[in-house]
């Protein structure tokens, strides 16, 4: 018998142009919490591809306790007990919960479906995750963490011996991560191994046994946790050192406000909110999931419409109604949603880093095409988006490449007001990093950038100045110099406290 649950050796899969993964190793023990790291494009999603049987390899084996499979599909993979709760929830979210967890494994009396019973089945499993729902109501009238685990009860229901969970943190509130972590640890208690992949080095360390390393495609290091740090981790990962996480560079702040908002109101969702943005400054906007952030951002961008308020770029009031109107005005809009609404996937890395400024590409009425190449070109060095060409098409990018070409598309504009909503949600610390850089060199043009962010760390080490929301309103504006001007007083102010004077 293997001490392994799961066992990948020596995987090679090649796509035309590029090899993904190279030799690749992987193993899992019963009861293991393994965590997976690796850059943007070292090749996680192939090998979770193949592991699940989306993707054969051309070379290698797997190994499920000690037996060698051979997937050719999904559900063949499903079969020997690996399951995956993906990034991107496969929920049906006008179905019920029952519906949802039992898809395509239907319970039956007779020539009809027993709903009693897989109602109280659903009922059952989703008690034993920790949520106490109603498995008849719409999948979607819950929010992200009940929809996470109503995918982890899919794989609980069919007795998964291996559980992947794909960046299970990267849209989930506090408390709902609180809740994943304690469902990891019970399904570890029960002999369930668990492939945990994220990019947030603090929650490895909180929660992983051990930690396999990727870089390239290839398989570089495991270690127990204990092995580990933060710098080591990151050495690994990006094959150098990154002496810091954040290199925040201080600009010269414009004399006057390059944006000002007064009174925005939006009924039900924003209250009064008022503020101002210089340029050669990053204003940072922090708070809890909920906090209104977003719906600020989107307010102001033209895309969801206001009841009150004033919006002044340069000392000028405008009227923006639609997104065009906004670009028009200078303002640049990264949102959090990068597959919905920041990309187009089924076209190429040239046309999208475009989409937003096509008539600055164009000479009279056609495409300049050399101006197009000379800008991608441009693009993909400076933020090293990892791709065979500038002609590859953008739903074949990783998640954090796929980031990096929305971030290029509006680099590409002549905005003066970027708002970067999320810039490093699922983007590795090395590409964090190039972000940044981005960040600073706008800051050094007296460019006004704007990060909404749910990571502290990230706003504590980038902003000029921090807005804190709370229920669609301002709690608080901290200065970098402010003695308030850390993670305590900053959450105190997100929960409602009042920060002294």
């Amino acid at each position: 018998m293997s001490e392994y649950v799961v066992e990948l050796k020596n995987a090679t899969k090649r796509f035309p142009g590029v090899v993904a993964l190279r030799n690749m190793q992987l193993a899992v023990k019963p009861g293991e919490i393994l965590g997976l790291i690796g850059e943007n494009g070292a090749g996680k999603s192939t090998l979770i591809k193949v592991l699940t049987g989306v993707h054969q390899a051309d070379e290698g084996q797997i190994f499920v306790d000690g037996v060698e499979q051979h997937f050719k599909d999904p559900n063949e993979s499903a079969a020997a007990g690996i399951a995956c709760v993906y990034q991107e929830l496969n929920i049906e979210k006008l179905l019920s919960i029952t519906d949802n967890i039992f898809i395509n494994k239907w319970l039956k009396k007779g020539n009809l479906l027993d709903y009693p019973t897989m109602h109280k089945k659903a009922k059952e499993v989703m008690a034993s995750l920790g949520q106490d729902v109603d498995p008849t109501k719409p999948a979607g009238n819950f929010g992200m963490g009940v929809q996470q685990m109503i995918e982890i009860a899919k794989a609980v229901l069919i007795n998964a011996k291996m559980i992947i969970m794909d960046e299970p943190t990267s849209s989930l509130g506090e408390k709902e991560v609180e809740q994943l972590m304690k469902t990891c640890r019970e399904l570890k208690a029960r002999g369930i191994g668990i492939v945990f992949v994220s990019h947030k080095l603090e929650e490895l360390f909180e929660l992983c046994d051990r930690v396999t390393v990727i870089r390239d495609g290839e398989y570089i290091e495991t270690r127990d946790i204990s092995g580990w740090d933060n710098d080591s981790l990151i050495t690994a990962m990006v094959g150098r050192s990154l002496d810091n996480q954040f290199p925040k560079e201080i600009g010269v702040k414009s004399a006057e406000p390059m944006l000002k908002v007064e009174h925005l109101k939006e009924t039900g969702v924003l209250k009064d909110v008022s503020f101002e943005a210089y340029g050669g400054q990053i204003l940072g906007f922090a708070g809890l999931v909920g906090a209104g952030r977003t719906e600020t951002m989107r307010a102001i961008f033209g895309a969801d419409p206001i009841d009150g308020g004033t919006i002044e770029i340069k000392g000028k009031q405008v009227h923006i109604k639609t997104p065009r109107q906004a670009i028009q005005h200078g303002i640049a809009f990264l949102t959090e949603d990068r597959k919905g609404q920041g990309l187009v996937l089924a076209q190429s890395i040239r046309t999208n880093l475009i989409l937003a400024n096509m008539k600055g590409f164009s000479t009279g009425m056609f495409l300049n095409e050399k101006r197009i190449e000379d800008a991608g070109q441009k693009n993909i060095a400076s933020l090293r988006i990892k791709t065979p060409s500038i002609d590859e098409i953008v739903g074949q990018l990783s998640g954090g490449n796929q980031q990096k070409v929305v971030i290029g598309k509006w680099v590409n504009t002549d905005a003066d007001i970027f708002i970067f909503d999320e810039p490093t949600r699922g983007i590795d610390v090395g590409a964090k990093v190039e972000v940044y850089n981005v960040m600073n060199s706008l800051v050094k043009q007296g460019k006004c950038v704007i990060m909404v962010s749910s990571e502290m760390p990230e706003i504590l080490g980038m902003s000029d100045r921090v807005i804190v929301m709370r229920g669609g309103e301002v709690m608080a504006t901290v200065d970098r110099d402010s003695e308030h001007f850390n993670q305590e007083d900053l959450m105190k102010a997100a929960w409602g406290g009042k920060l002294d004077d």
